[in-house]
């Protein structure tokens, strides 16, 4: 039976309206693709940069946690370091006391005669030489003398030798030094120096130790002791 031109119209639209939804339906479905492949993507490059600036903090803490470090090592060096100088200085201060009270020692020529006489036979003892030569401060010659010839009787009796001693008249020790002598073998080439500025020197350096824990306590840091 032949279709009538209505008939061929209804198909036509029927089709076209079929063909209308699958292109729809198809559009929709693209865009539902697109869509989450949108939102993928977005998320992977949220992400990404995310993790650039938490890397990028995270370093830059990393840094300035570094320089804290440093300047704080440096603060306690720095303070380490004034405490030592204020330390020396004190210790320096009690040096100088005990030049300061040397002097004032030598000002009085009975208590200072007596340490010379102990300075000018300790000499002897560590020469033990027959003949010596002695320097001293020009001031002191009479009392060095004196000293001399006291002391030698003592001398003789210890070593049982005989010894011949000349103050040297021609270079004196000089006058801004506190006292004390320096004792020569003949030839002046061997030197006992017990000025009192040299055994002040040597006591303390053997007491250092011992000062320093009297006025500043026992070093926590040190693991051994002499």
């Amino acid at each position: 039976m032949a279709l009538t031109e209505i008939d061929v119209q209804k198909q036509i639209k029927h089709m076209m309206a079929f063909i209308e939804q699958e292109a729809n339906e198809k559009a929709e479905e693209i865009n539902a693709k697109g869509e989450e492949e949108f939102n993928i993507e977005k998320g992977r490059l949220v992400q990404t940069q995310r993790v650039k600036i938490m890397k990028h903090y995270e370093k830059k803490e990393k840094h300035i946690d570094q320089n804290k470090k440093i300047q704080m090592s440096n603060l306690m060096n720095k303070a380490r370091l004034r405490v030592l100088k204020s330390r020396d200085d004190m210790i320096m201060d009690l040096l100088n006391e005990a030049r300061q009270r040397l002097a004032d020692t030598v000002r009085d020529p009975a208590r200072y005669s007596v340490l010379l006489e102990g300075l000018v036979l300790q000499g002897f003892y560590q020469l033990l030489e027959p003949t010596v030569i002695i320097r001293c401060r020009q001031q002191d010659v009479d009392m060095v003398q004196a000293a001399v010839d006291k002391i030698i009787p003592v001398y003789k009796e210890a070593v049982k030798s005989y010894i011949t001693v000349k103050i040297d008249q021609e270079r004196f020790l000089s006058p801004d030094i506190c006292g004390g002598v320096e004792v020569y073998n003949d030839k002046g080439k061997i030197k006992v120096s017990n000025t009192l500025e040299s055994r002040l020197e040597l006591m303390a350096h053997q007491m250092m130790p011992e000062v320093r824990v009297a006025l500043f306590g026992a070093n926590p840091n040190r693991k051994f002791l002499d």
